[in-house]
């Protein structure tokens, strides 16, 4: 299929409109690279200058460690002279890094498919990222250039097609997309796809039995998962409560905390290869015996012994108990020694099971038991988000009478990231492969439309080819990976779609958007599953599936509780200068269809389905910060701010407004200096009041409003979103009412809270001219957004 070439989104720089007065450009790429930084906060294009340095920088390495001749040059990247594929992936397999299976290929066709001049599509933090963290190297010394790596990661994946002609066949049609950024993998994929060690899976989801043995096999599990890059989610709940009796040595129980406690200290230990440390999410239902012991365990200050720094917790709440905190009801805790059933089941059927226990505690048939009110339960919940960021508020009950694999057994909890909904139990360690459309690089191609769906079934067709390339560090997770074929699809830049369609993320028009995105991605993803299945066969449990009944995500949704209220999107939308027109033009004039025919869908999915699951959408963090786009379904964090993470710390600018404001010739150095002081926020800055509208923050806005735009994306998907909420100036109340409305909505879990911290962008460059005193909110401990984090899901 022929797909329309991709327009970066960036203006030729003209050199001679640009300061470079502080560059030494008689110094070293390194240093010249150094004085170029700091100008980025005036304009992206130094951003893109100074990736292009970086690129050659690159080259001259690639070719000295190599063993090339190597010569600066200031010819355009697509002449100057790089190592041949196959000289790259010699040395590579040389080292003992890159697979031997990769010289299967035609590697003389696929050098002519590499496109160097493809490096422009870099700015410095994503071109920075790739040098610092990804690309193959000898001790320190690289000798892979951009786009061997993405060819790399092309070619691995495509090892999965069977034979040398078809793995040639598609590896060039994935580096064409993947190089183009139009689809990124996840972290891991990019790590170790076509190297020896391919464990190219992104997120482990666990069910601990209650059994010593058991305990201490998941840590060796998650050892081994977390060596290869895995983020891992664990289920804690069969774990027997505090006071409980242990038949084996007549004994009481400590209780699932000290085990947590030792799960913690291995997390830190196992370091991913060198590359981050380990990151893991202890997951716990909200009836419990332990789960107030299980709330605090984020705290800083108690018994140190009962505490857990260095890993995530996760509330998994049945809906049953939220309907006891809005009726101001009794809430029991229960040992899951006790009352085993009620991990297993969910629905109107928990409320059965869990109401027949409290009679059999109050008839004395139960010992180990505890009454508490569920508001101040649910009010301990908040007062811990609000002081550590945990536990993350996620929903038991949508997650499973939504699952398109209820047949199969029950989904226990989410993963690190809280975007993965998928069964586990003994004898299966759940798997999902992550990757992302950029919907950035999509809307900025000649045809949105024709681009999207293709970059959708390449990536479909790609994350289908990690589950067989895949290396399982563990049986129990090729097992499952292999019996479901679960993949999670998800899409970033939907904020920079956005600001190209001049919508600000605050109005009801935005819900349109995120809703007719996500259908659009639906559609075409499980098409590509079902097309799929009829070319390699269903997976091998799609019998009784919901798939099998010839149903789709969104035919789902009136499986959900009678508490669900789906918010309504407009249908008209209103520009800036108030004209009104259909919401329609905000698509279908970049050749999207009116209406999708899911009936067509239905009745491909009912013939069979290739992933048990297809979507699902991630933080991408990294690979956003990769590929030039926001990230995942996030709004602006700042219009201007500094970025820290592993590579170091990256200035941050919002080039959209910076666009906007040289359109109308408003931008100059003294506003720049202006938007520095006051940490990128624009409500004291004098531009028409539009552009403060278009440009307000994830702080700017009401968190209700992200809640609307997820809950009518999770009409289309069929697993969950990694939803960030935001508060500038959070109370109980108010944290409590979101959380609640989230769950009204549908949603099937959330992320992290976020706070507005009193940090901000590095200002000793500024005058003293103009300088106005801010005020910035108190912080609130909760987790800060330019802090680095796991980047499995990423």
């Amino acid at each position: 299929m022929a797909m329309s070439s991709y327009r970066p989104y960036h203006p030729k720089a003209n050199l001679s409109e640009l300061n470079f007065s502080n560059v030494d450009f008689n110094s070293s790429i390194p240093n010249i690279i150094l004085d170029v930084r700091p100008l980025i906060e005036q304009g992206r294009e130094y951003s893109y200058i100074a990736a292009s340095l970086l690129s050659e920088q690159l080259r001259l390495e690639v070719l000295n460690t190599i063993g090339m001749s190597a010569q600066p040059s200031s010819a355009p990247e697509q002449e100057k002279h790089y190592p041949t594929l196959s000289e790259y992936v010699a040395f590579g397999t040389s080292q003992g890094q890159l697979s031997s299976r990769l010289r299967e290929l035609d590697l003389e066709y696929l050098n002519s498919c590499i496109r160097h001049e493809r490096n422009y599509l870099f700015d410095y933090l994503g071109s920075h990222t790739l040098y610092d963290r990804y690309l193959l190297h000898k001790k320190g010394m690289r000798y892979e250039s951009f786009q061997h790596f993405w060819m790399r990661v092309a070619m691995g994946v495509a090892l999965a097609e069977g034979n040398a002609v078809e793995a040639t066949k598609h590896a060039a049609e994935f580096y064409e997309v993947v190089s183009q950024m139009l689809y990124v993998p996840s972290t891991p994929t990019l790590f170790n796809s076509g190297t020896n060690h391919s464990q190219m899976s992104s997120c482990f989801l666990t069910t601990t039995q209650d059994d010593l043995l058991d305990i201490y096999r998941q840590y060796s599990d998650n050892a081994m998962l977390s060596k290869y890059a895995g983020g891992l989610g664990n289920d804690w709940t069969n774990i027997r409560g505090s006071g409980s009796w242990i038949k084996g040595t007549n004994g009481r129980s400590q209780g699932v905390i000290p085990f947590i406690k030792v799960q913690d200290s291995s997390t830190i230990a196992v370091n991913q290869g060198g590359k981050r440390k380990g990151a893991v999410c202890a997951y716990l239902e909200t009836w419990h015996l332990d789960i107030e012991d299980f709330l605090e365990l984020r705290k800083n200050t108690g018994d140190e012994r009962r505490r857990t720094h260095d890993m995530n917790t996760a509330n998994w709440i049945p809906d049953l108990f939220l309907e006891r905190v809005e009726s101001n009801s009794e809430w029991t805790l229960f040992c899951p020694s006790e009352a085993k059933d009620l991990h297993e089941s969910y629905g109107e059927e928990f409320k059965r099971l869990y109401e027949i226990y409290e009679q059999k505690a109050a008839q004395g048939e139960i010992q180990n038991y505890k009454k508490v009110s569920a508001v101040q339960l649910w009010r301990k919940i908040l007062t811990m988000i609000f002081e550590t960021g945990h536990p993350w508020v996620t929903f038991k009950d949508p997650c499973n009478l939504r699952s398109a694999q209820r047949h199969a057994g029950v989904v226990h909890s989410s993963n690190l990231c809280t975007e993965i909904t998928l069964n586990t139990n003994s004898e299966e360690t759940a798997v999902c492969n992550l990757g992302s459309i950029n919907l950035k690089a999509v809307f900025q191609s000649e045809n949105p439309a024709k681009t999207l769906a293709h970059a959708v079934s390449v990536g479909m067709r790609m994350l289908d080819n990690v589950i067989t390339e895949n290396f399982y560090p563990i049986k129990s997770a090729e097992t499952a990976n292999h019996r479901h074929r679960p993949v999670g699809l998800g899409f970033m830049g939907f904020q920079d779609v956005l600001y190209m369609k001049k919508i600000p993320y605050s109005k009801p028009e935005a819900m349109w958007l995120s809703e007719k995105i996500a259908e659009y991605i639906s559609f075409h993803a499980i098409k590509t599953s079902a097309l799929l299945a009829a070319e390699r066969g269903s997976y091998s449990s799609y019998q009784g599936s919901v798939w099998s009944k010839g149903k789709v995500p969104k035919d789902t949704i009136t499986e959900l509780g009678s508490h669900v209220r789906i918010p309504e999107a407009p249908t008209t939308y209103v520009t800036l200068s108030n004209e009104q027109k259909p919401c329609e033009d905000l698509l279908f004039a970049d050749g999207f269809k009116h209406k999708l025919d899911w009936d067509e869908v239905r009745h491909l999915v009912g013939k069979g389905m290739r992933n048990s699951l297809c979507l699902a959408v991630a933080p991408t963090a990294t690979i956003s910060n990769i590929s030039n786009c926001t990230q995942s379904i996030e709004p602006t964090y700042k219009n201007l701010y500094v970025k820290s993470n592993m590579g170091g710390d990256y200035t941050i600018i919002n080039e959209y407004l910076i666009d906007d404001l040289k359109a109308l010739g408003l931008w100059s150095a003294d506003l720049s200096r202006e938007l520095k002081r006051y940490d990128g926020a624009l409500d004291d800055l004098d531009v028409p009041e539009h552009i403060k509208e278009l440009y307000k923050t994830a702080f700017d806005m009401e968190p209700e409003q992200l809640i609307r735009c997820a809950s009518l994306r999770q009409i289309y998907i069929d697993q969950a979103q990694s939803l960030n909420l935001y508060m500038s100036a959070p109370s109980g109340k108010k944290i409590d009412e979101m959380y609640r409305y989230a769950w009204h909505s549908g949603l099937k879990t959330t992320y992290y809270l976020r706070t507005r911290a009193a940090t901000g962008v590095e200002k000793s460059s500024l005058s003293s001219v103009k300088r106005k005193e801010t005020i910035l909110p108190p912080e609130v401990k909760a987790c800060s957004i330019d802090n680095p984090e796991c980047e499995s899901c990423q």
